[in-house]
């Protein structure tokens, strides 16, 4: 559980969210602390999704195809090589 709460994605969520909460308290709420709040989410989302497709694929689980570990969910899994590619035929 370690390796995924401490990866770099989750602790730079968790510091801009604390610069955010400090910043933003004296602030009254306008458009541009309210988005702020909401790209502070969406990096915040971002984050625990790759916690849990990293997490599938040191399983053994298949990742979605959108995720950015697809295709290399291989190097996740504690003892697996990874595929060998494929020659073309040139003609």
């Amino acid at each position: 559980m370690r390796k995924y709460l401490l990866g770099t994605g989750i602790i730079g969520a968790l510091t801009s969210g604390w610069t955010l909460l400090r910043g933003s308290g004296s602030q009254p709420l306008t458009w541009r602390v309210a988005l702020a709040w909401l790209s502070w989410a969406i990096t915040f989302a971002l984050s625990v999704g790759m916690i849990i497709d990293v997490r599938k694929a040191s399983h053994g689980e298949p990742v979605p195809e959108d995720s950015p570990i697809a295709g290399n969910e291989h190097k996740y899994v504690k003892g697996a090589e990874a595929p060998k590619k494929q020659k073309k035929n040139k003609k």
